[in-house]
């Protein structure tokens, strides 16, 4: 938008400006646009950013062999004119640009910069990492830079939230981060020595992976899964990751065979490799959030419309193989690109599989596997129950109605309004002949009517086939009673609107059927004989429903 202005405040510049060869004063100058500048003013920029910190003033952070290395080979396949065509790369490895200060000032400087939307934007960094605890306690992540103090960690190491802050900031819709570091206390890691003895003791993958919210159309790509040790290796003189990141910009990446390596693919082929180089000991990682189009393109051009890709980055699927046509083809999270046409999909964990569906894909299609679950297990289900009623206390089922059987319908929405919530809708119906023992002699016969309109919201609890729910629900309650004597021959009618809790289980027995069971506790008023009275009534119901 600046060159823009700029041509155009000229054009404003020249027509303002008295011609020397018109004699009529406020003449007009022909406007001659450079067309090549206006297209220049439109046209998305691709622009990196790339830190790599080798050395340290604090002696206690040991110095590393690569980083410099790994960002000067990055940023020469980026700019590469065969391979990123990246218009702008900044690389910072002096030790006056590795401070924290210098590293913050250049995110700012890149903030102006890249202010499109469309712009592509990758910041990178190749460091040490660490943990330490804030102000409040609690544990953080860190990038060591050149000034970072060993002893004030908290102080002085760049935070990932304020790393984090300022990639969120970027007006970029098309943002990759890349850490080629770790925390785990081992490779380019180092921890306190009483925080690392702390944590000695921790169980389960060393600590528990922080949760971190990625900005819309974001990527964070990590050298390593959380707890684990990112690595350099002496024979080929990188960070693992970032040397398979770097060929695969070459074209090797590039799975779905249409001209472009795409930030993902860059990802899935240094991650494969960096595992297989590793023997399994380093897992890199991605957080990715809407990757449907996938935005990035970080080397080559698309030319051609590319093999359809199966994907996913949901931590939900990790661990899952996902195979085609009965062949593996990759361990999620990642992607694979498969031939055009129809195709049978199947995500398996050992000898279980989790969904098996035939699915037809064309050229160029990119299929998010979440969506293959979505249709496997529907979030609708509609149960038939049967169950019983009654009022919670003695004296109310003495003076209003003993116990009685009736049918219930159910309606449940999974995952509305919000995600792991859902709304359950239900009516219940009965009728029949009981009678009031009033004294021990008497019986009064009378005949009845229930029925009840019941809304909830309740959270839930999902394992595998298992689904456990619990929330607050909102009912109507009708009860009409007839008696069979002269005296009471007018009848009675209850009209109520209670709150209560609602409680539930469900286990699904095919694709679509599931056994149901529910159970809800309300609280209502009711004027008995001319006295008002809170009274407890309750349901347990069980049955079929059914997915659709």
């Amino acid at each position: 938008m600046r060159p823009l202005l700029f041509i155009l405040l000229a054009a404003l510049m020249a027509c303002a400006t008295p011609s020397s060869q018109g004699t009529e004063k406020g003449g007009l100058v022909p406007l001659r646009l450079d067309e090549e500048a206006l297209s220049s003013a439109y046209t998305p920029r691709r622009m990196a950013l790339l830190v790599g910190i080798s050395e340290f003033d604090d002696p206690h952070w040991r110095g590393l062999r690569y980083p410099s290395k790994d960002a000067k080979d990055l940023a020469a396949a980026m700019l590469d004119p065969t391979k990123g065509r990246f218009d702008q790369v900044r690389v910072l490895t002096r030790p006056e640009e590795t401070t924290r200060a210098a590293i913050l000032a250049a995110l700012r400087q890149l903030r102006k910069e890249a202010h499109r939307p469309d712009d592509v934007v990758v910041v990178y960094f190749s460091a040490h990492g660490t943990l330490a605890r804030d102000a409040t306690g609690e544990l953080r992540r860190f990038l060591v830079t050149r000034d970072a103090s060993y002893r004030a960690i908290a102080q002085t190491a760049l935070s990932m939230d304020a790393l984090k802050a300022e990639f969120d900031a970027l007006s970029s819709r098309r943002r990759l981060l890349v850490l080629a570091s770790c925390h785990s206390g081992n490779g380019k890691s180092l921890l306190p020595k009483e925080l690392e003895k702390e944590l000695s003791g921790i169980k389960s993958g060393f600590y528990a992976r922080p949760l971190e919210e990625s900005s819309r159309a974001s990527m964070v790509f990590a050298a390593c899964d959380w707890g684990e040790t990112a690595r350099e290796d002496e024979g080929l003189q990188n960070d693992i990751y970032t040397h398979f990141l770097v060929e695969g910009l070459g074209g090797g990446a590039d799975r779905n065979a249409d001209g472009a390596v795409t930030a993902t693919e860059a990802h899935d082929y240094a991650r494969r490799r960096t595992f297989a180089f590793t023997e399994g000991r380093q897992r890199p990682s991605a957080e990715i959030l809407e990757v449907g189009a996938d935005p990035v393109v970080l080397s080559g051009s698309i030319a051609r419309t590319g093999r359809p890709e199966l994907f996913s980055y949901n931590p939900r699927l990790d661990g899952f193989t996902l195979k085609v046509d009965g062949e593996p083809r990759t361990e999620l999270p990642g992607g694979a690109a498969v031939v055009p046409g129809k195709r049978t999909v199947e995500l398996t964990k050992g000898d279980a599989v989790l969904v098996r569906r035939e699915v037809e894909v064309g050229e160029g299609e990119r299929l998010p596997l979440e969506q293959l679950l979505s249709e496997a297990f529907p979030r609708r289900s509609l149960s038939l129950l049967g169950g019983m009623f009654t009022f919670a206390d003695a004296k109310s089922r003495e003076e209003l109605l003993p116990m009685a059987p009736e049918v219930a319908v159910s309606l449940r929405l999974e995952d509305r309004p919000l995600r792991d919530f859902g709304l359950l809708f239900d009516v219940s119906f009965s009728t029949g002949r009981r009678s009031l023992q009033l004294l021990p002699e008497d019986a009064v016969p009378f005949r009845y009517t229930t029925f009840s309109a019941g809304v909830a919201l309740p959270y839930l609890w999902r394992w595998e086939r298992l689904t456990l729910f619990a929330g607050p629900r909102v009912a109507t309650l009708y009860l009409g009673r007839s008696f069979d004597v002269e005296t009471y021959a007018a009848g009675q009618s209850f009209f109520t609107v209670s709150p209560g809790v609602v409680g539930g289980v469900v286990l699904r027995v095919g694709e679509r059927l599931e056994l149901v069971g529910q159970a809800q506790l309300m609280l209502t008023y009711v004027v008995l004989d001319g006295k008002g009275q809170a009274v407890g009534f309750t349901g347990g119901w069980a049955g079929v429903g059914y997915r659709f």
